[in-house]
């Protein structure tokens, strides 16, 4: 008796499968977040598919990907059919994502208000759970010649290096800076060590004549502008 052939129909096919061959015919943009994790991951466990597993993570941060993000391995891996390789690679994923983010946001290079300041910085220390602080380097057209952390861990004048500031900015030929650095609690209110770091650094700026040009404070999804707010 001859075996009878599996059928290759797509309604037949595992359900595991069916995000990959969505993506290949239909187009990536088609595919729910999901959809997108479950292609990640491969498999899901033996009481649910991979999208059904993923939905279920998902469902876990309100379906917010920068949450998801932020889940460290061992909490991805408390689900059951998540491994440690397959945690990794979910935290690898959202990490590119960031960083694509971050890309596409120096491409636009000039900075025209603070708005085009969070874009460029968000992506880079909007989603941390520490603070960083960074400077960014203008030329006379606005435009970013360099950025680079100054501090990580908390934001104290003694952490503030003057003099490391000014010879990057002398050595990239800068005529602005920017400062930023994140809240991980979520609050906009600056400082008072916000504003004394500041005050300090636009007063050593400007004996080489390079003016700090604003400070923002940012948040996941909102910042604060000295320059905005008059207070510069």
């Amino acid at each position: 008796m001859t075996e009878k052939l599996p059928s290759f129909s797509i309604k037949n096919w595992s359900q595991d499968d069916q995000p990959r061959e969505k993506l290949l015919y239909k187009g990536k943009s088609v595919l729910s977040d999901a959809e997108l994790v479950a292609i990640l991951i491969g498999s899901g466990n033996r009481d649910e598919s991979a999208v059904a597993l993923c939905k279920r993570i998902l469902a876990s941060v309100d379906n917010n990907l920068s949450a998801l993000g932020k889940l460290s391995i061992k909490q991805l891996m408390l689900f059951k059919g998540i491994g440690e390789a397959k945690a990794i690679t979910i935290a690898a994923a959202l990490e590119l994502g960031r960083r694509r983010r971050g890309e596409e946001a120096l491409e636009k290079k000039k900075i025209t208000s603070s708005a085009s300041v969070f874009e460029l910085m968000q992506p880079i220390i909007g989603e941390l759970q520490h603070e960083e602080f960074w400077i960014i380097y203008l030329n006379n057209s606005n435009k970013v010649i360099h950025k680079t952390q100054l501090s990580k861990g908390g934001i104290t004048g003694t952490l503030v290096d003057v003099r490391l500031v000014l010879k990057i900015a002398l050595e990239v030929s800068a005529t602005g800076l920017i400062l930023a650095h994140n809240h991980p609690s979520g609050t906009l209110k600056p400082s008072e060590a916000d504003k004394q770091i500041t005050n300090k650094l636009k007063i050593a700026a400007q004996s080489l004549d390079i003016k700090v040009l604003d400070h923002l404070i940012i948040t996941e999804k909102a910042y604060f502008s000295f320059a905005d707010e008059t207070i510069l």
